[in-house]
């Protein structure tokens, strides 16, 4: 009979978590969504005003009612709607943080993520869909019963489950047990994708380069990294990738069966330390790493000195009855949409794609290139700037220190912008047209810099391929669209290398067009 109960109780610490570990995961999540959020508002007049790049009125024939009702970010452009709204959802964050009306600020904090990614899905990546899946699943879990204001009102009142007091309970429904089984996906997602990779990137043969050296080229934290590994650490290091994210969670979960808290700690700390590793070596990836780990709190065993008294508790029946319903909705739900939905179920008119989409099978290969954008501009009084990066000069080598990216002139939702280029009619000109009207803003045309305004401008793509011991090859480039700010024509297509803003010979390495 003891067998058979700790046979059970092994069971439920794989399939549940401590509530001081989902205080931690509470707490994690709503600091990032906070971050995240304060930081859109860089990008509201860009890509969610009526006077930006995706306007109400064009998205608004392209949407279907239930898109329309749901997206509260879709009921109007005016940008102080948007900043009040958005405004509302930090306060929501910080609410959710602290753990005030902790189950209302984690439905309402899930809401509007949602909604705001559905006002733009242009922007939508990644990031987006960790917020998406992690605040879906925070709505079912007691995340304020420790370490939270809802706690500290009950505990005053005296009108909360003693329960709930104590901080070592490991808690056990349907929520922890979907919240870890899609984690477990995620992993095995990602690795698998690498695993199968056609050109074997991330084997210790790749040829020519394994995929750690070509992405451990971004920051200066990657050189570093580059300096002490060197070409063949990193070549021997790639696959231990694959099978990290392959293994790790299976690991976790068997040390909590057996109720080994040193491999819990030792699979966590190595999930940890690839992805601060992510972060250090690749632009842009800071808070996509740390939502990342942040997904880790559900796994972490006790950590207080009454760990060992630590009592199973279990969510009610009638509690669980609409737990599983939505949790099986939105499984089969996805399921549905990955395996047996047409185009059109894809297509931005529906709110499919943002909803259910839960694929993770990035960096899959490794990294053939690098890109960059350059948008030569000639302005009223004939000088040549640099439109993409707002500078007073065009420089056309490689920038930054290491391999350059998308994001290297602007980073963040800017990302997204280079590969909207095939959009065409008044959705190309909103596009392209904002790039003329945000240079004229910024430089004050209409007042006292008339000769600042931006006549026309030329948007390449750069490329360079990776070569071996942190080479690159002869940068080439393509013209991707050519926009007159005084008409609303415009041309695109592939241009040679002589090509220039005003049609006259340029030096590709050096300063002049």
């Amino acid at each position: 009979m003891q067998h058979k109960m700790n046979r059970w109780s092994g069971l439920r610490a794989a399939i549940g978590a401590p509530v001081e570990s989902l205080a931690l995961y509470r707490i994690s999540l709503g600091l990032l969504l906070f971050a995240e959020l304060a930081l859109r508002f860089n990008y509201l007049h860009a890509f969610y005003s009526e006077e930006g790049t995706l306007p109400m009125r064009l998205l608004g024939a392209e949407i279907d009612p239930i898109y329309r009702a749901v997206c509260v970010h879709c009921y109007s452009g005016s940008l102080v709607y948007q900043q009040v709204l958005l405004g509302g959802q930090c306060l929501v964050a910080a609410l959710f943080t602290f753990g005030y009306r902790t189950r209302l600020m984690s439905f309402l904090s899930w809401f509007l993520y949602l909604s705001i990614t559905l006002r733009n899905t242009w922007l939508a990546f990644i990031l987006d869909r960790y917020f998406h899946y992690l605040l879906f699943y925070a709505m079912l879990l007691p995340l304020g019963d420790v370490w939270s204001v809802d706690a500290w009102l009950s505990k005053r009142t005296e009108k909360g489950d003693s329960r709930n007091k104590r901080s070592t309970d490991i808690l056990v429904s349907i929520a922890t047990i979907a919240l870890k089984m899609q984690i477990l996906w995620i992993y095995f997602d990602a690795g698998y994708g690498k695993f199968t990779d056609p050109l074997k990137g991330w084997t210790y043969g790749a040829d020519p380069l394994p995929a750690l050296d070509s992405y451990a080229r971004h920051t200066i934290g990657a050189r570093y990294l580059y300096a002490l590994l060197g070409p063949f650490g990193l070549r021997l290091l790639t696959p231990t990738v694959v099978w990290a994210e392959l293994l790790v969670v299976p690991i976790a979960l068997l040390g909590s069966y057996l109720g080994s808290a040193s491999v819990v700690w030792a699979s966590v700390g190595v999930i940890w330390s690839l992805h601060v590793g992510i972060a250090a070596t690749i632009r842009n990836t800071v808070l996509l790493s740390l939502i990342a780990n942040c997904a880790w709190c559900i796994f972490l065993p006790p950590v207080t000195s009454q760990s060992k008294s630590a009592e199973f508790r279990q969510i009610p029946l009638k509690q669980h009855i609409p737990m599983i319903i939505l949790v099986a909705s939105f499984v089969a739900g996805s399921v549905w949409f990955e395996t047996a939905s047409n185009e059109c179920n894809q297509s931005m008119k529906h709110i499919w794609s943002p909803m259910l989409h839960n694929r993770w099978n990035v960096f899959v290969g490794a990294e053939e290139y690098v890109t960059w954008e350059i948008a030569p501009g000639k302005l009223q009084d004939g000088s040549v700037v640099d439109v993409w990066g707002n500078k007073d000069h065009v420089d056309w080598n490689m920038p930054g220190s290491g391999a350059p990216c998308t994001s290297t002139a602007r980073p963040g939702r800017w990302r997204s912008f280079p590969y909207l280029a095939e959009l065409e009619g008044e959705s190309g000109e909103a596009l392209w047209s904002y790039l003329c009207r945000q240079w004229d803003s910024n430089n004050s045309v209409d007042n006292e810099n008339p000769g600042r305004r931006l006549v026309r401008f030329k948007f390449f793509m750069l490329q360079a391929d990776v070569l071996p011991n942190m080479g690159f090859s002869a940068t080439r480039k393509r013209l991707i669209k050519e926009y007159n700010c005084s008409s609303i024509t415009s041309s695109a297509g592939d241009q040679s290398e002589g090509s220039s803003v005003d049609g006259e010979g340029e030096n590709l390495g050096g300063d002049e067009l």
